[in-house]
């Protein structure tokens, strides 16, 4: 009789066996919990990506259109004064864009924020902002300007007619280096855009403009 209890107790402190697909659906489970935090992840650097970007617009906002046409017409000196070729361009372009002042900064999420004017004639016709978003490792904050001239009427219709420009799509876009500006001049010109990227020292080498939104505001 002892020994009847002995055995009937060892089998109920034994685990029972899983029941059939059951570690299967544990494993999903697995999976479907790890696909919930990436997801959550991803949302959250997207927020924090947003943010950012909304530091930076609110430091880098001009009060007034009159501002910004100012500092348009001081950034257009800056960049004519080192570089002739951009000069010459400015003076067959269909029209320019001015970004005065982009702020960049970041750490592991990052981005840029400014605003400028579209210059036709010499007379600010419109006023657009200049955003983009990056990821990975960067650190500290930059301030420059870029400029991009539009050299056919199709680049002028594109801007004009889009609800939002992101560079890289839509009209060709060359961005203008020292060794670019070396081998351009006024009679190769074949681009729909030529984009300047500068700050006081000269043409800035290690940025690029890639992927940046360019929309129309209201100032």
């Amino acid at each position: 009789m002892h020994m009847v209890s002995a055995s009937m107790g060892k089998a109920w402190d034994d685990p029972l066996p899983d029941a059939p697909g059951q570690g299967l659906k544990n494993h999903r489970e697995d999976e479907d919990m790890n696909a919930i935090r990436r997801t959550f992840h991803k949302l959250m650097l997207v927020a924090a990506a947003s943010l950012s970007l909304a530091a930076f617009a609110s430091n880098a906002v001009a009060a007034t259109a009159e501002e910004l046409n100012e500092d348009a017409a001081q950034a257009l000196r800056v960049l004519y004064k080192g570089n002739s070729l951009a000069e010459d361009l400015g003076k067959r372009a269909r029209a320019v864009l001015v970004f005065p002042k982009i702020i960049k900064a970041g750490l592991i999420l990052g981005g840029s924020y400014g605003e400028g004017v579209l210059k036709k004639d010499g007379k600010s016709v419109a006023y657009y902002n200049s955003v983009s978003a990056s990821w990975g490792w960067q650190a500290g904050a930059e301030s420059y300007g870029y400029v991009v001239f539009l050299m056919s009427d199709k680049a002028v219709q594109y801007l004009d007619e889009s609800k939002g420009w992101e560079i890289g799509v839509g009209p060709s876009v060359v961005v203008v280096n020292e060794g670019v500006a070396k081998n351009l001049s006024t009679s190769t010109l074949k681009e729909d855009a030529y984009a300047f990227i500068f700050d006081q020292q000269g043409l800035m080498a290690s940025l690029s403009i890639e992927g940046t939104k360019i929309s129309r505001i209201n100032r």
